[in-house]
């Protein structure tokens, strides 16, 4: 009977790799703005095998503003948007099936960078300030800094010029004066001789600018799918958290920082509170949104802010309540 033994423990193993048959990975297209440090959750959870282990294969596409963004998140070209939710609050006051699907950063990220010259927001006049866009949420920051520091609408001048490493570059040739730059490049930037005039985040500390976001026809049709990338984005969330030397080797890897700039970066994100350690939404910073985009029209005046139409939380919810061995 002893001999037995191993040819039945053969057998028993052949039974149990037969009895769970192979699943290929289902693609998945994920789209944000720019390469910056926002992004950091999916890229751990890349790199970490989080979406593997729920059978799914990303594609990170990088770039595009969000009009475009929001029209391919709606007509299916897209399965998930990791980016401003401007155009979920746009799409959803219309009745558009667009819902933001957790939180990633609940407070400005963004320091004004200014080229040596200009050192103080009054030096700001008659300059060119490059913006992602003239409608996402930097630019009413930027908005927002100006008038507080007694600057009127006219005094500068917004140039559409693309995300953060695009400013970032600009600004170095000359060509635009000034930009809002997230962590680290704000970091990159100073230590070229470049002004840091603020963070945004002292004149609005409420502001949800970065959301994850899917149609609601997805939500229907795929359940299963978009579960498992909320748990895989949430348990690179929690990673960050929780191992924020090897978070900060991933991101000085994908952005092409220093290391200890990535660290830096990261460390401040925590400590100012702009990342969410647990991707919740931040129904202040919604608001605050919503109320800016009323006064420039981008919704109607009497639109009313209804959180529960804006959001599905309920797989995010989920995620959070996993016991600790299924994150």
């Amino acid at each position: 009977m002893v001999a037995k033994i191993p040819g039945l423990a053969v057998l028993l193993a052949l039974g149990a790799f037969a009895a769970t048959p192979t699943r290929a990975a289902e693609p998945v297209i994920v789209a944000t703005p720019a390469r910056v440090i926002f992004v950091i959750p999916f890229w751990i959870a890349e790199r970490n095998g989080y979406f593997q282990a729920e059978g799914i294969e990303p594609k990170l596409q990088i770039g595009g503003q969000t009009g475009p963004l929001t029209e391919q998140l709606r007509s299916g070209k897209i399965h998930f948007h990791i980016g401003g939710p401007d155009g979920v609050l746009i799409d959803a006051t219309k009745g558009g099936p667009l819902r933001i699907l957790a939180g990633v950063v609940r407070r400005p990220p963004l320091w004004l960078i200014a080229k040596p010259s200009i050192k103080s927001f009054a030096d700001l006049r008659g300059a060119n300030i490059g913006v992602l866009s003239l409608t996402e949420g930097s630019s009413k920051l930027l908005l927002k800094m100006a008038r507080v520091e007694g600057l009127l609408p006219g005094d500068i001048r917004l140039t559409a010029v693309g995300g953060a490493p695009a400013r970032h570059k600009l600004l170095q040739e000359g060509k635009i004066d000034a930009g809002m730059q997230p962590l680290p490049l704000n970091y990159e930037a100073q230590a070229l001789g470049f002004n840091d005039l603020g963070w945004a985040g002292t004149y609005e500390p409420d502001w949800q600018f970065i959301t994850v976001n899917a149609s609601g026809d997805l939500l229907k049709s795929n359940p299963e799918l978009a579960a498992g990338f909320m748990r895989a984005l949430l348990r690179g969330q929690r990673f960050l958290v929780e191992n924020p030397d090897a978070a900060a080797k991933i991101a000085a890897d994908v952005l092409g920082t220093p290391l200890p700039l990535a660290a830096r970066a990261l460390s401040e994100a925590m400590r100012l509170g702009i990342f969410d350690p647990n991707l919740d939404v931040s129904e202040p910073g919604l608001r605050n949104m919503h109320m800016n985009m009323k006064v420039d029209g981008t919704v109607p005046r009497d639109a009313a802010f209804n959180l529960a139409k804006f959001v599905a939380l309920e797989n995010l919810k989920r995620a959070q309540q996993a016991p600790p061995s299924a994150r």
